[in-house]
């Protein structure tokens, strides 16, 4: 191979190795992207007008990808939507050691606190929040009343019953004790959990089961699925919608990033769920 040939080969290369970068660059730092369901529910009356539900998840604030400053340009997104209630699926925090800046908790939750829903904001905790210190994290989030944090328990909202499942990842998640909060017939059933692996221990008389904790792999293949997904299922539950013996799964991509503070392939993502009664 001659010098020319080379030195084009170097120049190739190098061209390759900038469009990927400008790419993961793109999908970590873009504006969240907004995704829509609409689940049918029979367990709402005929007349009961529709509730948007808009879902959070691994916001994993710390620098350089996610500090507080874009954090809350996503805030004034979301709340720019306009939902009827609020849920975040665990890790707001994140102490991985590729990270240029740690923030204290309440640095990660002051953003938060301007989220705002007329059904309030619901909030369960992910692995990283335990990891990171969540007696700090949940005394934040007390400060602010339209929040509520539950672990294994349930909350009545408007037309919907909202169970919250602590993290299964560190073997906090206690599914019959959140079911057993749920009565049957006091409207709509939805579970928050960090992570989807729950799904399977999940009656199928529930309407929705919203996730996160996957990140859809934050490094994906161009042509679907991941390489890693931390997810005991694989590929299986680890991205988007999933319907499965008559439940619904809703997996999101998250906010910001987990071990290495980039994302390729997949994107940043808010996902606005529509719960409405079901035709009959």
């Amino acid at each position: 191979m001659g010098k020319t040939s080379i030195r084009r080969l170097a120049l190739l290369v190098l061209a390759v190795v900038v469009a990927m970068c400008a790419k993961a660059w793109h999908d970590t730092m873009r504006a969240p992207v907004v995704e829509r369901l609409v689940i049918e529910s029979s367990a709402l009356p005929r007349a009961t007008p529709p509730v948007r539900i808009a879902l959070l998840a691994d916001i994993h604030v710390a620098g350089p990808d996610m500090p507080p400053e874009r954090l809350a340009r996503i805030v004034a997104q979301v709340n720019a939507l306009k939902p009827d209630l609020i849920v975040i699926a665990g890790d707001l925090i994140s102490e991985k050691r590729t990270a240029t800046h740690i923030y204290t908790a309440a640095e990660v939750v002051a953003p938060l606190g301007k989220l705002s829903a007329p059904l309030g904001v619901v909030v369960v905790p992910g692995n990283h929040d335990h990891w990171s210190g969540w007696e700090a994290i949940s005394a934040e989030l007390a400060r602010h009343p339209q929040i509520t944090v539950l672990r294994n328990q349930a909350i009545a909202r408007g037309p919907l019953v909202i169970g919250g499942v602590d993290d299964d990842f560190t073997g906090r998640a206690d599914v019959p004790a959140t079911m057993a909060a749920m009565p049957r017939g006091a409207g709509a059933r939805i579970v928050l959990s960090h992570s989807p692996d729950i799904f399977p221990q999940v009656p199928v008389d529930v309407d929705a089961v919203l996730a996160g904790h996957t990140h859809c792999g934050q490094i994906a293949w161009p042509w679907g699925g991941a390489p890693a997904t931390m997810s005991d299922y694989g590929n299986l539950y680890a991205c988007g919608v999933t319907r499965q013996h008559g439940k619904v799964l809703v997996t999101s991509a998250g906010l910001g990033t987990s071990l290495l503070p980039l994302r390729m392939f997949t994107h940043p993502e808010v996902w606005l769920i529509e719960i409405r009664p079901a035709k009959r």
